[in-house]
């Protein structure tokens, strides 16, 4: 199905600045809007159920899986993440633009689903800036930081399937990158028809 809102899906290894910049393209941009997921993790900080996470069970999450009631779910850092299918249409038939931030196995998974899904990777300058933005985190471990960076080099190899790639080296730049593919892509033609099939029909246009 053809939903009159776009749908962008983010996807970052932990610590290149993906949560950062798609708080900040929201604050930017109204018609942006995100999904809130569901992960078995237990809540960080002050992280409130149905705000940053719909935190569930074990047997609340596979009641899920059974049900067919997410778009994608995975396993990442030994825990469950999904992406709620009813949310997003919902609001893609209401004409908002929806992100996702979610890790890669999730964004081609939904890449899948919907063919017109815009993937966006956010890569680090380096490897040296990756460590160090997650030990100034303090929400780690040095164990839980190694199996990041371990993770991360998995994570980036996939980059290449992704339809943009944004490297957080300076912040500002990188937002400017993001607001640029968003902008961009409401752009293309077949977008910009959907979006204003009026226009196009007094233009006599197919």
């Amino acid at each position: 199905m053809d939903y009159p809102g776009n749908l962008f899906v983010v996807a970052a290894p932990s610590g290149a600045g993906k949560s950062s910049l798609v708080k900040a393209l929201m604050e930017l941009d109204a018609r942006v809007q995100p999904t809130v997921s569901h992960t078995t993790r237990a809540p960080r900080g002050q992280e409130k159920h149905g705000r940053e996470y719909f935190f569930a069970s074990a047997q609340e999450f596979d009641a899920m899986v059974l049900a067919d009631a997410f778009v994608e779910w995975a396993h990442v850092h030994g825990q469950r993440y999904g992406t709620s299918k009813k949310m997003i249409e919902e609001r893609m038939t209401q004409g908002a633009d929806v992100i996702l931030e979610i890790d890669y196995q999730g964004a081609l998974q939904i890449k899948k689903m919907y063919a017109n899904a815009v993937l966006i990777f956010i890569l680090p300058p380096s490897w040296e800036e990756l460590r160090s933005r997650l030990e100034r985190r303090g929400e780690d471990t040095p164990e839980i930081i190694e199996l990041r960076l371990q993770n991360a080099a998995v994570e980036m190899a996939q980059a290449q399937e992704f339809d943009f790639v944004i490297i957080n080296e300076v912040f500002d730049r990188a937002l400017f990158d993001l607001k640029a593919v968003v902008h961009a892509q409401r752009l293309k033609y077949h977008v910009q028809r959907r979006a204003r099939p009026d226009t196009f029909q007094a233009l006599k246009i197919a």
